[in-house]
């Protein structure tokens, strides 16, 4: 992997623990980091734990306003003098429920973190990028884009998030700015602790994930820094699913006729077998 000497970058949503972990791979390999989130005691502290406060700024805010968002951008030019690289990390998981009784509040209030933010952050700072005639922008989307969970709003921006990536890599590649994404499948961090505090939960997450265990916050991150390095200088345009093979094996855990497998069972996870024939579903 290169390194990131004399480069900068951007990392929001930085006081979670996937943010956290992106921007301590960024200051492992040598870059000056500005960590943004809106909760400034949670951001002292990861600066803190991070170390090297030379390479190091702060900056608290709600990026869904743009006025906070263009204060980053003069932020981390006054202090760093520019940009090379833009993760956009913030996001909330949305209000689970029905779409037929979501609220338009809901709807437009994860919208405006997962999407209007992460469209605000690239327009500023890639502003800088264009200035430098380089840079690389990751958004960190999701498996939600492409199968729908129980909230109708988290799929919808994570799949928007996806298409502002497509979009800034096509117009801005002539400019030297590249735009990638990310889609974690299940991984373990402060915000989906709540799914893994469930014995049962997690093995059954774990036994759906081919690789037969739960993503780390490390497993994105390295991923990351290998989309925003000069190691993948013609990746462009892309969204790399970093789900342990959950996304490719529906169909393994379908239950088919056993005629079809000459008189066995189609293969399945044991423990999703196991919750078919308890709620009755599966004979």
């Amino acid at each position: 992997m290169d390194g990131f000497e004399g480069q900068v970058a951007v990392v929001t949503g930085a006081a979670g623990g996937l943010g956290r972990s992106i921007a301590g791979e960024f200051i492992k390999s040598g870059a000056a980091v500005a960590l943004v989130d809106m909760e400034a005691d949670r951001l002292s502290e990861v600066s803190r734990r991070i170390g090297s406060p030379e390479r190091v700024m702060t900056y608290a805010g709600d990026l869904t306003d743009e006025n906070v968002v263009i204060g980053l951008a003069e932020a981390t030019a006054a202090r760093f003098g520019t940009c090379h690289v833009l993760v956009n990390n913030a996001g909330i998981l949305g209000a689970p429920g029905p779409l037929a009784s979501l609220s338009t509040a809901a709807w437009n209030a994860t919208l405006a973190v997962n999407l209007t933010a992460a469209m605000l952050c690239t327009r500023e700072l890639g502003r800088l990028m264009i200035d430098n005639g380089r840079g690389a922008i990751v958004n960190i989307a999701s498996v939600g884009a492409h199968s729908p969970n129980t909230s109708p709003t988290y799929g919808v921006s994570k799949a928007g998030l996806v298409a502002l990536t497509r979009h800034t890599a096509v117009e801005w590649g002539p400019l030297g700015v590249r735009a990638n994404a990310v889609s974690p499948g299940f991984v373990r961090t402060e915000m989906s602790a709540a799914h893994y505090a469930d014995p049962d939960l997690l093995a059954l997450r774990t036994q759906l994930t081919p690789v037969r265990r739960i993503g780390a916050a490390s497993d994105i991150a390295s991923v990351v820094a290998y989309l925003a390095s000069d190691a993948a200088a013609f990746v462009n345009g892309q969204e790399l699913v970093v789900d342990g093979g959950f996304l490719t094996a529906p169909l393994m855990h379908v239950q088919r006729h056993a005629d079809q497998y000459g008189g066995h069972s189609a293969p399945q996870p044991a423990l999703f077998a196991d919750h078919l024939r308890s709620t009755g579903t599966h004979r």
